[in-house]
């Protein structure tokens, strides 16, 4: 597991798909009001992308992302003999750690021709017009699976600017670290233990890491624990000493200290906010 793949767990489709919406030229939808991430296919024509003063053209055989939370307008530019067909997927994300990936996107992200969803797209069309049993489940994970795989290759890409650590992952030092913090947020690590599993000292891998990360290992480990404990504290009714010992820490006060200093509240006033929250939401 490395922190790309944390980042997208939590980032699920779940019956979130608006469908197929097939424009009569030159028509004009409004869509994906308070979406986190959108997610925009043609299956057939092209659109005009609009967000804000930002315009964007997407052509079919291509797939973007846009990131929210403001809703964006698409025009068809099709001609009146083909009728553009677009695919809108919606992500409403809630919970820290996917956020850290919402922070790290642009506003807007193309993926062109070059990558070849072809099979995923026409998978997706046949299963938009089908009917019975599992069919939104069926399109909730082919969405997430086009998701990934268009971050995936946009953060390959020479324009993306990804996260320090990602590319660090591929380090031979820094991603033994990485990939162990994520693992095993539970394990009582010191720089010593995330320097043997890497294979170096201490010295080496407390001088490469912040080079490539832009932190210290402690620093990056204790940021990745509170967003976990964010969540945790939020999503579940687990006490906050079981919750601490999840993400490292033996016992709760020396957690709620830790948590305090990095969110500014206590875990339990955290908790009692993100409960409320969630109750908002669920009344929309």
């Amino acid at each position: 597991m490395d922190p790309f793949d944390d980042l997208l767990r939590g980032v699920r489709a779940d019956g979130a798909l608006l469908g197929c919406s097939v424009f009569t030229s030159p028509e004009t939808l409004r869509l994906a009001e308070g979406a986190s991430l959108t997610l925009c296919v043609p299956l057939r024509g092209e659109v005009r992308i609009e967000q804000g003063s930002e315009r964007w053209l997407l052509r079919e055989g291509e797939t973007a992302v846009l990131r929210g939370p403001e809703p964006f307008v698409a025009t068809d530019l099709a001609t009146p003999e083909r009728d553009t067909t677009l695919m809108v997927g919606v992500y409403r994300v809630r919970g820290e750690v996917p956020r850290r990936l919402l922070r790290v996107l642009p506003p807007f992200l193309l993926l062109k021709e070059e990558c070849d969803w072809n099979a995923t797209r026409d998978l997706l069309e046949t299963h938009i017009g089908a009917t019975g049993p599992m069919r939104q489940i069926v399109l909730d994970r082919l969405l997430d699976w086009l998701l990934v795989c268009t971050l995936r290759a946009w953060f390959d890409r020479p324009e993306a600017d990804p996260p320090a650590w990602y590319h660090a992952l591929g380090d031979e030092v820094t991603g033994p670290a990485l990939r162990a913090m994520h693992e095993m947020p539970d394990r009582p690590w010191t720089l010593a233990g995330l320097a043997a599993e890497a294979g170096v000292s201490r010295t080496t891998l407390a001088k490469r890491f912040p080079e490539l990360v832009g932190e210290s290992p402690m620093g990056y480990l204790t940021g990745w624990r509170m967003a976990l404990a964010a969540d945790l504290l939020a999503e579940s009714s687990a006490t906050v000493a079981s919750i601490a010992r999840r993400v490292g820490y033996a016992d709760a006060f020396a957690f709620s200290a830790a948590f305090k200093r990095a969110r500014g509240v206590s875990p339990t006033a955290h908790r009692a906010t993100a409960t409320q929250g969630n109750r908002a939401v669920a009344a929309r």
